[in-house]
């Protein structure tokens, strides 16, 4: 009997810290920062502000509980993705196509982690994340530069970082307010097209000139100042180059 009473005291108290967390996501996600304050958060999720202090914490801990349910979240999606058979190829369209459903049924858990509050703690859990996902991408770039299907020219982790920065840039246009505001099929039409770009390229390289899909492309601290490498070509290698 004692037993079970713990058992039904732990669920009770998990159940108050989870509508806790999702009481100050919400917040979040409707005011940003400086809408998350504990008398905020007490009244969303119907609890006294002590009861956010005994089950979370204090405003710091609440937005890196809020940062750490969004990042176990976004981690199924993606681990499940890239876990999917195929080329490499095929799993980065898998990761893409993660990515975006992930945002579109978790928009304020994806709007967290793609803008973090200024909270230390929580802006390195992120930055982690970030990284553990990009290392992922990375991985399967190298994948493919082994197995040819992906140009040996492009520098894995540099790639990786660009495809999530320009992931990141397309879905945040479903937060705008004005009219060049994207709807959900809008922005599969733009995400579609940016995978047609990122593997077929956008400029047809012509006879007469070097294919960037043969060559390598510079790293980061070999650019010079205020120029910017160009990629024309895609990702996928050039058959046809001699």
């Amino acid at each position: 009997m004692r037993t079970g009473k713990v058992t039904r005291a732990t669920r009770r108290a998990a159940a108050t810290r989870a509508a806790i967390v999702e009481a100050a996501e919400e917040l979040l996600a409707e005011g940003g920062p400086p809408a998350l304050t504990l008398e905020a958060v007490a009244e969303r999720a119907d609890v006294a502000v002590q009861t956010v202090y005994n089950r979370v914490g204090g405003r710091s801990a609440v937005l890196i509980a809020v940062a750490e349910r969004a990042l176990e979240d976004n981690r199924q999606y993606m681990d499940a993705a890239y876990a999917t058979p195929g080329t490499p190829a095929e799993r980065i369209s898998a990761a893409a196509a993660a990515y975006a459903r992930f945002a579109a049924e978790r928009p304020h858990q994806f709007r967290l982690l793609a803008d973090p509050p200024d909270e230390p703690a929580a802006l390195e859990r992120v930055a982690d994340l970030v990284e553990e996902q990009n290392a992922k991408l990375a991985a399967a770039l190298s994948d493919g530069i082994a197995d040819g299907s992906i140009a040996p020219g492009i520098d894995p982790r540099t790639a990786a970082t660009a495809l999530w920065a320009t992931m990141n840039g397309i879905l945040s246009l479903s937060w705008r307010a004005d009219r060049l505001r994207a709807e959900p099929r809008q922005l599969d039409a733009i995400i579609a097209t940016a995978e047609a770009m990122t593997f077929h390229g956008l400029i047809r390289p012509r006879p007469d000139t070097e294919d960037f899909r043969t060559r390598r492309s510079p790293s980061p601290s070999a650019t010079p100042p205020g120029r910017t490498p160009t990629i024309t070509s895609g990702l996928q290698p050039n058959r046809n180059a001699r």
